[in-house]
């Protein structure tokens, strides 16, 4: 334990463990370019891991493809469901004439506390 001493080193900066034993993944360089601003990017995956189609680019986040011997390959087009939006929901539970009578009730809240009342300048919400 006298070499293995915590005294006077940073706790969780560095790690005790040695890589001795270890047997690390063969990995593979996969490229992607970017139509938008032509710059390539290069990431490591496990050799054999299936890399991702299309890439967020790193310079400019337009979506960069994959280069397979290099050429772009074609995108598959999914039929996966588009995540749902906050608003999605909402008119799942409720609609549209119950979420404006809603909007109302609390915009008369909102003024009255204020004070304000009702403006008769201000145009109404249709």
């Amino acid at each position: 334990m006298a070499d293995r001493s915590l005294r006077g080193i940073r706790l969780g900066a560095q790690s005790l463990q040695s890589e001795e034993g270890v047997v690390f993944m063969e990995r593979r360089a996969t490229s992607y370019r970017c139509d938008t601003c032509g710059q390539e990017t290069t990431l490591m995956f496990a050799a054999d891991a299936e890399a991702p189609q299309t890439w967020e680019c790193r310079h400019c986040g337009a979506e960069a493809v994959l280069q397979v011997d290099g050429a772009s390959v074609k995108v598959e087009e999914n039929d996966e469901k588009a995540g749902r939006t906050h608003w999605d929901m909402l008119l799942e539970r409720r609609t549209r004439e119950e979420l404006e009578e809603l909007l109302a009730e609390r915009l008369a809240y909102v003024r009255a506390r204020r004070g304000a009342g009702e403006d008769p300048n201000r145009a109404r919400i249709a």
